[in-house]
């Protein structure tokens, strides 16, 4: 690749794009405006980035759609459901609260996006709200909301991702068990590991 192409100051990148246009600008709020109460209340799932000092994360995060309430228009409140316990975003959390969270609704092609600063809360009565089937969730993240905007349908629409001819069968790609067991050197035995999967999953979704 040649570095005589590459941009590297904000006066290059500028004069590549131009400027953006007006209404890029004029959709953005410091709130959560009643519009994009909707898309957040409509919505099952999202991306959840993060930044700390060994670098930068991105974690899925999904439940039924309203999973991510509204608490007012300058905070959201996100369940931290169970996992494999890595608690990579929130260990980035403690040290950079700063966030952003990407929210997708299927079938959609604008997505909706928000930055703030996030904190780690473990209120009883708060955790108890976010129960499903009776197990609350380890902790609860609290954003307080800086800017939000709606995204254009360009990239759905590229990648058809909402597209059901073109979605591909899981034996498609490695499982999670071939995975684990070629990173391991076969400390893990991938087989047994994918056999155990779907009830383990069922088990410890919440």
């Amino acid at each position: 690749m040649d570095h005589r192409y590459q941009v590297s100051d904000i006066a290059a990148l500028e004069a590549l794009y131009g400027a953006p246009i007006a209404a890029s600008i004029r959709k953005e709020a410091d709130h959560v405006h009643p519009l994009y109460r909707k898309f957040i209340e409509a919505s099952p799932f999202a991306v959840l980035a993060t930044s700390g000092p060994e670098g930068l994360d991105a974690s899925p995060r999904g439940d039924p759609a309203g999973f991510v309430q509204v608490h007012d228009e300058k905070t959201l409140l996100l369940p931290d459901r169970r996992g494999n316990n890595r608690i990579d975003s929130l260990r980035n959390i403690i040290r950079d609260p700063r966030v952003a969270l990407i929210f997708l609704i299927p079938g959609m092609g604008e997505t909706l996006r928000v930055n703030g600063r996030a904190a780690i809360q473990t209120d009883p009565a708060l955790l108890a709200s976010f129960a499903i089937d009776e197990k609350p969730p380890r902790s609860v993240l609290v954003v307080h909301v800086d800017a939000v905007y709606f995204q254009c349908s360009r990239a759905i629409l590229r990648s058809q991702l909402w597209n059901p001819e073109r979605h591909i069968e899981r034996t498609a790609l490695p499982s999670a068990g071939a995975i684990l067991e070629a990173l391991s050197q076969s400390d893990i035995d991938g087989r047994s590991y994918d056999a155990n999967l779907p009830e383990r999953l069922k088990s410890s979704l919440y």
